[in-house]
């Protein structure tokens, strides 16, 4: 991978590995570590799906009063990874989280499973909890509540990460690997470099 092979846009170059990946069939190809931190710094990661990119970032969808949406509130840089195994790549994005409009998580909450609408309602997810027994209740409850309609709940909803640097690491023999880093400079333009492996 030459710095004269990629295109002058992250985005661009994510698309193209995006589809390769697609295409390879890899398992859950949109699955990627989310690195988040509290006020205090201290760091947590997840895994959790990609669903959907575009020009302005990564959007993923959550309950916002989890462990990760309390750390986004407070400290919104976050820090996207995936990991493509089959392929030798990686990608890590690091950037800023911000909500997505209401109507784009109402549009996506709709798209969803039933079960999972009714998930999105019967967890507290990261809190401390008794036992299997309090979810199974709590599913019961708001199946019993709404029915076959299910409206996305208040504190459920989309992230984006627009990104601030993109790195785009292909595996090599010998462990000399290429590693492209994009940063975002201050004029808007996106600089490109090749690190050390």
């Amino acid at each position: 991978m030459l710095e004269s092979d990629v295109d002058a846009d992250p985005m661009v170059q994510f698309d193209r590995w995006w589809q390769e990946a697609l295409q390879s069939q890899i398992d859950e190809v949109n699955a990627m570590t989310l690195a988040t931190a509290d006020n205090n710094g201290i760091p947590s990661a997840r895994i959790v799906l990609l669903k959907e990119f575009n020009a302005q970032g990564f959007v993923f969808f959550t309950n916002y009063r989890s462990k990760k949406g309390q750390e986004l509130l407070e400290n919104p840089n976050a820090c996207l990874v995936f990991f493509w195994k089959e392929l030798e790549r990686q990608v890590r994005i690091t950037g800023t989280a911000a909500m997505v409009e209401g109507t784009d998580s109402d549009s996506y909450f709709s798209s969803r499973p039933y079960e999972s609408q009714l998930g999105a309602w019967a967890s507290e997810q990261s809190q401390s909890i008794e036992g299997r027994e309090v979810i199974n209740e709590r599913t019961a409850k708001y199946r019993e509540q709404f029915g076959d309609k299910i409206p996305r709940p208040e504190w459920w909803g989309g992230y984006i990460i627009k990104p601030r640097s993109m790195e785009f690491w292909q595996g090599r023999p010998g462990r000399l690997h290429d590693r492209i880093l994009y940063s975002l400079e201050n004029s808007g333009a996106w600089k490109i470099e090749r690190l050390a492996p």
